[in-house]
């Protein structure tokens, strides 16, 4: 089984890229809400102007094969890693961090039966 994560564009991925003998799909959306409740607790910016736009966007969307969380305002992906006038304030790498651990050890009682 091949699976993975991904970061990009203000958002995060959780997903699984061959077919399993287990619910690996049950283990993506878990791990999916997981993620989305961690992002939105850490989408709390306390440098520069902040109107709570970012936090209400983040979504979870789940699909067959992944789980994919993405703040939907237009400059997301700038709070999460800075620019050269704006220090970053991370919250989806932060999460997605958190969440890995987790996916992969539950993907791997999966493979296992355990």
């Amino acid at each position: 089984m091949k699976f993975g994560f991904d970061i990009n564009d203000g958002g995060a991925t959780l997903f699984f890229e061959q077919a399993v003998n287990f619910d690996a799909h049950e283990i993506l959306k878990d791990h999916g809400s997981r993620l989305h409740r961690r992002a939105v607790r850490n989408a709390v910016f306390t440098r520069g102007y902040s109107t709570g736009a970012t936090r209400q966007s983040i979504h979870l969307t789940v699909g067959r094969d992944e789980a994919r969380v993405k703040a939907g305002t237009d400059y997301s992906g700038y709070v999460e890693v800075g620019t050269r006038k704006m220090e970053a304030q991370p919250y989806m790498g932060p999460a997605l961090e958190e969440t890995i651990p987790e996916f992969v050890a539950d993907l791997e009682k999966g493979m296992t039966g355990k």
